[in-house]
């Protein structure tokens, strides 16, 4: 136990170990906050489907050459995401088949593009690390940590913020419009805040791993809690739980990042799980 806190010790002294544990924490932060929201819409693998969008993005973006390919992917991605979540039931493709055709699409033209454009001398290098997260998260520069940081500040804003009119448009979006409540607005507001989260959390887990990072902590709350607060509270807090202990295991262990900290969202779900069934779930 004390090498591993020595070793701990050692590692914060590199500013990039202290980028990617803030990093981590905020964009776990946003993706329980959200999660809960689309698991309850029955949007969950939106994830995905945006995730893909945004790979396809960031190979456009190095293929023109960018040499920050945030506004060009968040962009993009914003806009699809306002398609599938506004559109996507006035249309004769809707729902899942939506989303599948967007996810499989934009990975598909992403990946060929940088095929047949890079220029880069590892490509299988650079695919695997925007679609696992690789270590990217721990080459982040001082600029965007602080891009992270606010974006993600301005994401939980809103949601405190406007929580009461979320709530309402999550769980009866016709009620909440005959009530007076801009249920349009609200969908428009929800898409935009998916696609920036979905950015963000490339850097962390990757654009494969995505959805295990917005969807596992609110399934986990749900096992337990069945209030809507409470749910968002606990999904908050095993979300930032386990991107911590995920980047610390991958940080001592060599682990890659990503995936050890969707493996520890995934063990904690079990956890839950088991005791959801033992209790029976608790109200509050």
């Amino acid at each position: 136990m004390t090498d591993i806190l020595e070793k701990l010790s050692l590692y914060w002294d590199y500013p990039f170990v202290r980028y990617a544990l803030a990093v981590g924490v905020l964009i776990a932060l946003c993706a329980s906050l959200l999660g809960v929201t689309l698991v309850l819409r029955r949007f969950s693998f939106i994830g995905d489907g945006l995730s893909h969008v945004a790979f396809g993005a960031m190979a456009v973006a190095a293929v023109i050459g960018l040499t920050d390919d945030m506004p060009l992917t968040l962009g993009i991605t914003v806009l699809c995401a306002i398609l599938l979540l506004r559109s996507g039931r006035r249309t004769k493709i809707r729902g899942d088949a939506a989303i599948a055709m967007l996810s499989v699409g934009a990975l598909a033209v992403g990946y060929l593009l940088m095929n047949l454009f890079s220029t880069s001398s590892n490509l299988s290098g650079d695919v695997c690390s925007t679609l696992f997260g690789s270590t990217s998260i721990l080459t982040l520069s001082k600029t965007e940590v602080w891009l992270c940081a606010g974006l993600s500040v301005v994401v939980v804003a809103v949601f405190v913020l406007c929580y009461n009119k979320i709530f309402a448009v999550t769980f009866d979006e016709a009620f909440a419009q005959a009530a007076g409540t801009k249920a349009g607005l609200y969908q428009l507001l929800l898409a935009v805040i998916t696609a920036v989260v979905i950015v963000l959390a490339i850097n962390l887990v990757g654009s494969l791993l995505i959805s295990a990072l917005v969807v596992f902590p609110a399934l986990s709350a749900m096992r337990v809690y069945q209030n809507f607060r409470a749910v968002t509270v606990c999904a908050a807090v095993l979300s930032v739980a386990g991107a911590v202990t995920g980047m610390l295991i991958s940080i001592l262990g060599g682990t890659p990042v990503g995936a050890t900290i969707v493996a520890v969202d995934l063990a904690v779900f079990l956890g839950f799980w088991m005791i959801g069934r033992v209790t029976g779930g608790v109200s509050g």
